[in-house]
């Protein structure tokens, strides 16, 4: 299967589930961005490292990157390796020089231990194809304008509404989510497109 390369792009809070924060994955040469919903811990460690925050104690992910260096082990990557039921999934590429070893992991860890490692990111084709979200130049900058369906939002949750809608308005209600870089909603959106395929 061929292999995509990503890089993290952005980390933010989700607007729909507290406690939780999209991370915002993206093609390293293409347009297409994979948002992952995450939890607060994992986002705090992939935080720290990018912004290269030394704790006071080490944490978690830290420690594993002294065990697996104690043992002789290092990290070759990290893969997006699957999705199931709208659920990511990892594996960490470990290797001690003669076998290499997989590793199965959620994506927020592993991308947290990786990023320690200073791995590559990667996906496949097949899950970039299924959940990716491309990122169109045309995506106008336009505030979402309600329809007489989507007024009654109050009485309805966000992915609820969206079955009400046609696949041109879906199409273009994830262009402006993208123009605005709502990951979170574009994805909901893109899940809605994908369910009627």
């Amino acid at each position: 299967m061929d292999k995509i390369k990503l890089e993290i792009l952005g980390l933010s809070s989700s607007q729909s589930q507290s406690g939780s924060f999209a991370l915002v994955l993206g093609e390293v040469e293409g347009n297409r961005r994979l948002p992952i919903i995450i939890g607060m811990f994992e986002a705090q460690a992939i935080a720290i490292e990018i912004e290269k925050i030394v704790p006071n104690r080490p944490m978690t992910h830290d420690l594993f990157k002294s065990f697996a260096y104690s043992f002789n082990f290092t990290l070759e990557e990290i893969i997006i390796s699957d999705l199931k039921e709208g659920v990511f999934f990892a594996k960490i590429i470990c290797s001690d020089g003669i076998k290499k070893i997989e590793v199965d992991a959620r994506p927020s860890d592993a991308i947290a231990i990786g990023l320690r490692f200073g791995v590559d990111i990667s996906t496949y084709e097949a899950i970039l194809s299924e959940a990716g979200i491309v990122l169109t130049e045309e995506a106008e900058e336009e505030e979402i304008k309600p329809t007489k369906k989507t007024t009654k939002k109050s009485q309805k949750s966000f992915p609820e509404v969206l079955k009400d809608l046609s696949s041109e308005r879906l199409q273009q209600m994830l262009d402006e989510t993208l123009a605005k870089e709502d990951y979170e909603k574009a994805a909901k959106i893109r899940d809605e497109m994908n369910n009627r395929n």
